[in-house]
């Protein structure tokens, strides 16, 4: 399995050692307030609370015979996704294991605490909670077992959604989501009706390596989600797939699959259902083999066809990156990366938008080995937007994500517009979707590629996290510049002036000296610049002190008219680097254009600095007038003097 393990052992947590020590129960203390929703869950049961487990039964037990699927019955929250994952962990010990720690109990050491453990993009988080659970007339009102007294389903519910912020944002999400939490593995998903034609053996497969299964039906609108079919099935609801295999029957053998509603009832009523007359062919022996009874639980078979027929999508959590077509088993190699899209300087949308699209984060791929027996080498690149879920409460949403790939053109650095204007990806994932993980496999010749991942419109923000498995080792790097100077030196012979010219630059001159001391708006007529091109109402009272900073090399707090001819010069350049990037000539330049304005004045930024830099100095349109570029390009002049660029506070 991916991912270590830390597991720190119930009664020896530092909280729970405390609480003995004070002979305090944790609950008493440090009440759950993330047990409530802010989203108004409890509106619906205004008459709930959240008493003790001892409040509610005389004997409760964190698990009772053993953690079975079973245990899993649906409450009144919408988080039918999260139960089916819950269903499939319970078929894998190990994985059980260690995201619920079996040797908790209410013995003489507890103290009202119970952890739970969930992998976050990259890592092992170890969740702490009380026992107060939601309840109605001595009800669980969300997940709860079939057993009255047994609670370690309700518990590990209660810990996801402090996880996640609260129980409110848990209504709604995919399988695969929770499967990858519980285990750190790998999902893909099949649309069932385009599957491949092994699809039996790959299920098959899937299951015997303990991966985690899940399955459901499309919707085609709003109003039909959780609408029942006259074959039982449930539209837009989340299934578990717990088990797959094939009975004699009338000579023949018959491939079944057996499906879990995670209500614990509502089941399918057709063909090799619990009660079907199918049954009545097959052996006793033979239905002992399959578990098969004629209860009301929520899990029954149905023939596999049939499931190919009613069923249109299956996730699959694999415990490793192996392709389940594959027999044999590998070791793979895996790297991670955390990054970011921020808006106005890194969130340049898909390849649609071109514009902006070359700014978006680049990581470097360099596969230098083939497959064993092969010519090519094979990845798996898989793309996470973090946080989302937690994000809910204040409007967040899953955004639309997917990446390119493309073969390098053998430089370094972040590569620009031109590049992606003149070339094509070599492979991309399949489709941009509102999934938290988008994932792929990939096949390419040795060589070395440029990975972008976006969200598919520019301007959203999201953090996120790549990871790359290989069969090979292989080596990746971000595409990010390193932070260096390189300022054009002042060449060749003093500027000549006409008189007139040299008339207007004392004039200017003058008018700066009264300007700093008192604000009023700078005149189009004694500008360097026509104030078609750019706009330039005035000159702030804060660029002129920056322009003082800058040119008064004699510390009085003043520019000599010398000084103020070397700054002309400057201003002159500056402003042709701005209108150079200014391509709509609308008098602004965008920011997603700024980190090629400041390569061209002489200033190369990483991602962090420039993003630093926008959020100071762009509108809300992601735009920069000509007075917040002079600023800027004064500040980091003056800053690569004094501390040769660290620039954080650039954006104070």
């Amino acid at each position: 399995p991916l991912g270590e393990n830390k597991q720190t052992p119930p009664h020896h947590h530092p909280i729970n050692q405390d609480c003995n020590l004070t002979s305090i129960f944790w609950t008493r203390l440090f009440y759950d307030v993330l047990t409530i929703s802010e989203g108004g869950i409890f509106l619906e049961h205004s008459k709930s609370f959240l008493p003790l487990l001892q409040d509610i039964v005389k004997d409760p037990k964190f698990i009772l015979g053993g953690a079975t699927r079973t245990d899993i019955c649906q409450g009144d929250l919408g988080d039918c996704w999260l139960l089916a994952a819950i269903a499939s962990l319970t078929l894998n010990e190990k994985t059980l294991a260690r995201v619920v720690p079996l040797d908790q109990n209410f013995g003489p050491d507890y103290a009202g605490i119970f952890h739970f453990q969930f992998w976050q993009h990259n890592e092992w988080l170890d969740v702490v909670i009380d026992d107060r659970l939601p309840t109605f007339k001595d009800r669980l009102v969300f997940l709860h077992s079939a057993e009255h007294n047994e609670f370690w389903s309700a518990l590990l519910e209660k810990a996801y959604a402090k996880l996640n912020g609260s129980y409110e944002a848990l209504k709604g999400g995919s399988t695969i989501e929770a499967m990858e939490d519980f285990t750190g593995g790998i999902g893909e998903t099949y649309e069932v009706k385009k599957a491949p034609d092994n699809f039996y053996e790959i299920l098959e497969k899937a299951l015997k390596r303990c991966s985690m299964v899940g399955c459901s039906i499309d919707t085609s609108s709003a109003a039909e989600s959780e609408a029942k079919t006259r074959f039982g099935l449930i539209k837009g609801h989340a299934y578990s797939v717990t088990g797959i295999d094939e009975v004699s029957y009338r000579g023949r053998q018959v491939q079944l699959i057996r499906i879990r509603n995670p209500w614990g009832q509502v089941e399918w009523n057709g063909p090799w259902s619990d009660n079907s007359p199918e049954w009545r062919s097959v052996s006793l022996s033979e239905q002992r083999r399959l578990t098969q009874t004629a209860l009301d639980d929520g899990e029954f078979w149905m023939k596999f066809e049939d499931f190919q027929v009613h069923f249109d999508k299956v996730e699959i959590c694999n415990l490793t990156p192996d392709a389940l077509e594959d027999s044999t088993a590998h070791k793979w190699e895996v790297t991670i990366h955390q990054g970011s899209w921020v808006r106005g300087s890194t969130a340049g949308g898909c390849r649609n938008f071109l514009e902006t699209f070359w700014t978006n984060p680049q990581i470097k791929l360099h596969l230098t080995e083939k497959d064993d027996g092969q010519d090519d080498c094979t990845f798996i690149a898989a793309l996470m937007q973090k946080d989302r879920r937690k994000l809910k409460k204040v409007g967040a949403e899953m955004l639309t994500i997917g990446y390119s790939i493309y073969e390098s053109p053998g430089r370094d650095g972040h590569l620009g517009k031109d590049f992606f204007r003149y070339h094509p990806s070599k492979a991309r994932s399949k489709t941009y979707i509102n999934l938290r993980e988008v994932s792929n496999r990939f096949k390419l010749p040795p060589g070395d590629y440029i990975l972008v991942p976006t969200t598919f419109e520019p301007h959203q923000e999201a953090d996120f996290c790549l990871r790359i498995f290989s069969e090979k080792k292989a080596i990746t790097e971000d595409l990010d510049e390193n932070v260096a100077i390189d300022l054009p030196e002042c060449t060749g012979p003093p500027t000549t002036r006409t008189s007139s010219q040299l008339s207007l630059l004392m004039k200017f001159y003058f008018l700066f000296s009264v300007y700093k001391r008192q604000i009023c708006p700078m005149t189009s007529y004694y500008c360097p610049f026509s104030a078609k091109n750019i706009k330039f109402k005035n000159l702030t009272l804060i660029s002129c002190r920056n322009i003082i900073s800058l040119m008064d090399t004699s510390g009085n707090g003043k520019l000599e008219f010398s000084e103020f001819k070397v700054f002309w010069e400057k201003m002159k350049k500056w402003i042709n680097i701005f209108l150079q990037f200014d391509f709509d000539k609308s008098g602004s330049m965008s920011s997603y254009e700024l980190r090629s304005a400041l390569k061209a004045a002489g200033y190369q930024l990483n991602n962090y600095l420039l993003q630093l830099i926008v959020l100071r100095y762009s509108d809300e349109q992601f735009q920069i007038e000509f007075d917040d570029f002079l600023n800027c390009l004064i500040r980091l002049e003056n800053a690569s003097r004094e501390y040769l660029l660290p620039l954080e506070f650039l954006a104070h």
